[in-house]
């Protein structure tokens, strides 16, 4: 499938890691996140279906609170909920509170914190 390329996309995340091998681990194993080495031989990711990259850039301390919040979108948040606790995130917001919408929001091993999205079932 090739990339969406226009005007308005979100495109480049850079997330703060005070440890990029531990996050990379983290968001590859909840998410399937691939982690490339870039030309200028910065540690770089993709995402699970190859429409958004970024970096974990070192010297920022996390985003720990809700101001600019990014969701992933996940099959199953439930799953996805367990996925974030075997791999050594923490749970924030349980599934539910945002009902209808099914969401949940987690910290990950650095303690940014980010949202899960499940698309629901159109009627």
């Amino acid at each position: 499938m090739p990339t969406t390329l226009r005007h308005g996309k979100v495109c480049y995340i850079e997330l703060p890691a005070a440890d990029v091998a531990r996050a990379a681990e983290f968001y590859g194993r909840v998410f399937g996140w691939k982690t490339r080495r870039r030309g200028d031989g910065a540690i770089a990711f993709d995402d699970g279906v190859g429409e958004v990259s970024g970096s974990r850039v070192t010297g920022r301390p996390p985003s720990r609170e809700a101001g600019l919040l990014v969701y992933v979108m996940v099959d199953d948040v439930a799953a996805t909920v367990d996925a974030v606790v075997a791999a050594g995130g923490e749970i924030v917001q349980p599934i539910g509170v945002d009902a209808p919408e099914i969401t949940a929001r987690f910290r990950d091993p650095t303690g940014n914190l980010i949202g899960l999205y499940q698309d629901r079932p159109r009627a």
